[in-house]
């Protein structure tokens, strides 16, 4: 009996904790905390809209914490469209008026792929992000650049919905 009760509050704290509200963030909304860390993915993911526009690249990034947007790409492409090189420039902006922040690109790909090719197109991804954001004016020495392949999807999803999410590159400010 009294092995009982410290097991049936261990338990009980398990359902309540399984129970709590959630802090996630949603697709579109901004972040709370603002700043995240080298390499801890922010749960901000792409911009509410239609996932006809995901798909054809037409969305841009949400802004993450109200500062960085991500950029998308089209399929086995490290190509900026011109939407992505639209919020590379609110990018910019926001990185003039905090010249003293640092980031993180982080390249990422959708599932199709072998591990290597999508590490390395993570790779051209996050560094067309990077160059991009050097001919505008942001110092390189400001930009890191790591890519994560197929590892970290935002949209774990098997379809292409799903797999225009996870083609981006994905800003943390450091």
């Amino acid at each position: 009996m009294k092995h009982t009760l410290p097991g049936f509050i261990c338990a009980s704290m398990i359902v309540l904790a399984g129970c709590s509200s959630k802090s996630a963030i949603q697709p579109g909304e901004p972040s709370a905390t603002g700043a995240g860390s080298a390499g801890v993915e922010s749960s901000a993911g792409p911009a509410s809209g239609s996932s006809s526009e995901v798909a054809s690249g037409a969305v841009s990034g949400p802004v993450v914490g109200a500062m960085l947007g991500d950029v998308f790409y089209q399929f086995d492409s490290s190509v900026l469209s011109e939407e992505a090189q639209e919020q590379l420039k609110q990018d910019v902006a926001w990185m003039k008026s905090n010249p003293a922040q640092t980031v993180i690109i982080e390249g990422h790909c959708d599932e199709r792929g072998t591990d290597e090719y999508n590490i390395a197109l993570g790779e051209r991804r996050a560094i067309s992000a990077k160059d991009y954001l050097v001919t505008l004016g942001i110092s390189a020495s400001r930009i890191s650049t790591i890519s994560y392949g197929e590892e970290r999807p935002f949209d774990p999803g098997h379809n292409e919905e799903a797999w225009a999410k996870n083609r981006r590159a994905h800003f943390v400010p450091k």
